[in-house]
C-alpha cells in the first residue's frame, strides 16, 4: 500500500514549474550565442583585436552597446565617440536594474555579479512569472547562460574573421548597419517606436556630411532619449 500512495502522489509544482523556465533559458541563451559569432566577427574586421573584442563581451555584455560602439569605429569615428554611444545604448540596462531590484534582492559582492548579467534578455524572462522563485531562477539562468554562449560565440566569430585576409570577400564590411538593425528590430512594437527610429536614423544620415564621425550617431541617440523622456508623453 505505501508503494501505490507514492506512485500516485501528485508531481512536485517547483519542478514542473522550473522546467520550462530552464528550457526557455536555455533557447534564448543558444540563440544570443550564435548572433554573439557575428559580432565577433564584425568587430575584428572593423579593426579590434581578438583581445579588446573579448574585452567588450565580458565586460560591457551588452548586444546593442556592442554593436553601437563598433559601427562607429569602424566608420571612422573615435573610441571615445563609440564609447559614448554605448553609454547611450546601454543606459536601458539601469532601469531593469531599478525593477529587478525588489525581485533579486541581492547585497553586497552577490549585488556586483546579478548587475553583470541585467540585460534585454535576462530582464525579459523574469518578468510576470508566477512565484518570486521563478523570476530569479529565470533572471540568473538565462543571464548566466547568455553571458557564457555570448561570450563563446565571441571568440568563435573574432578568431574566424581575422584569419581572413580580407573580410570585405565575405561583406563582413558592411555588416554593421544590418546587425545592428536586427537586434533592435524586434524591440520596435508599435508605430510610435518606429516613428522615432526612423526620425533618429534621417538625423543620423543628414548630419553625417556635416559633423565628424561617431557624432551623428550620437546625435541621432541623443534625439531618441529626448523624445522618450519628453514631458509631455508622462501628461498624455
Amino acid at each position: 500500500m505505501p508503494e501505490a500512495a507514492s506512485a500516485s502522489s501528485p508531481s512536485d509544482p517547483w519542478r514542473d514549474e522550473r522546467k520550462p523556465v530552464l528550457r526557455d533559458s536555455l533557447g534564448v541563451a543558444a540563440a544570443t550565442g550564435a548572433y554573439a559569432i557575428s559580432f565577433g566577427a564584425i568587430s575584428s574586421s572593423s579593426g579590434l583585436s581578438i583581445w579588446l573584442t573579448m574585452t567588450l563581451s565580458l565586460l560591457m555584455f551588452s548586444g546593442g552597446s556592442q554593436f553601437g560602439m563598433v559601427g562607429v569605429i569602424a566608420g571612422g569615428g573615435s573610441p571615445w565617440a563609440g564609447a559614448a554611444t554605448a553609454v547611450m545604448l546601454g543606459a536601458r540596462n539601469a532601469l531593469y536594474g531599478l525593477r529587478l531590484s525588489a525581485l533579486l534582492d541581492v547585497r553586497g559582492w552577490r549585488r556586483v555579479l546579478a548587475a553583470q548579467v541585467v540585460i534585454d534578455e535576462s530582464s525579459a524572462m523574469s518578468f510576470g512569472r508566477s512565484s518570486v522563485r521563478a523570476g530569479r531562477l529565470a533572471f540568473y539562468a538565462t543571464g548566466i547562460g547568455v553571458f557564457v554562449l555570448w561570450n563563446v560565440g565571441t571568440l568563435i566569430g573574432a578568431v574566424g574573421a581575422s584569419a581572413l585576409a580580407d573580410p570585405g570577400v565575405l561583406g563582413l564590411d558592411a555588416a554593421v548597419p544590418a546587425a545592428f538593425m536586427a537586434l533592435i528590430a524586434p524591440r520596435l512594437r508599435g508605430r510610435e517606436p518606429w516613428a522615432i527610429a526612423l526620425a533618429a536614423a534621417l538625423i543620423a544620415v543628414a548630419t553625417t556630411p556635416l559633423l565628424p564621425p561617431g557624432i551623428p550617431v550620437l546625435v541621432a541617440a541623443g534625439f531618441g532619449i529626448a523624445v522618450g523622456t519628453w514631458p509631455w508623453r508622462a501628461a498624455s
